[in-house]
């Protein structure tokens, strides 16, 4: 199984690259990862939120294949203490998905399109966190998973 992680707009701050980097690192002993930048729109000011999220939307579809298993990070989406999200994952890989991907949004979420195309949604919390941030705690969430499911001491009940 391949796991592909697509953002919106760049990692600015090195505090956080190297904390994207060394999960992504970390997580190459279980599975195949592979983070995927969108380009931040240019000239947003000029749009609306609908033409951003639309605009997002098209270029963060052809990062995924039909065959892709797509899950949105979003607020309304299901939360997980970190042992759920690794049956969650194991759940994935016993479903037979050759690619999972999952998708940090723009600062104003998905076009509907994306929300259509999705087979899920996942909440990390109801608060509020930089979309930078947020890819190192998923990254952590994700390596956190695989070592519950490999029965590593990484996680403490």
């Amino acid at each position: 199984m391949k796991i592909k992680l697509i953002c919106v707009g760049k990692t600015t701050s090195s505090y956080l690259i190297e904390g994207e980097n060394e999960y992504l690192k970390r997580l190459k002993h279980f599975t195949s990862v592979e983070k995927i930048e969108i380009p931040e729109l240019k000239n947003v000011k000029k749009m609306s939120e609908n033409e951003i999220k639309k605009q997002e939307g098209e270029l963060i579809l052809k990062k995924i294949a039909t065959s892709d298993y797509l899950i949105l990070l979003d607020e309304n989406g299901t939360e997980f203490n970190s042992v759920g999200f690794s049956k969650f994952l194991q759940k994935r890989m016993n479903s037979g998905a050759k690619t999972i991907v999952f998708v940090i949004g723009g600062a104003y979420g998905f076009s509907e399109e994306i929300y259509n195309k999705a087979q899920s949604k996942i909440a990390l919390s109801k608060m509020t966190f930089s979309h930078q941030m947020v890819r190192v705690f998923f990254l952590e969430q994700i390596y956190r998973g695989f070592s519950i499911l490999k029965g590593m001491p990484y996680h403490h009940e």
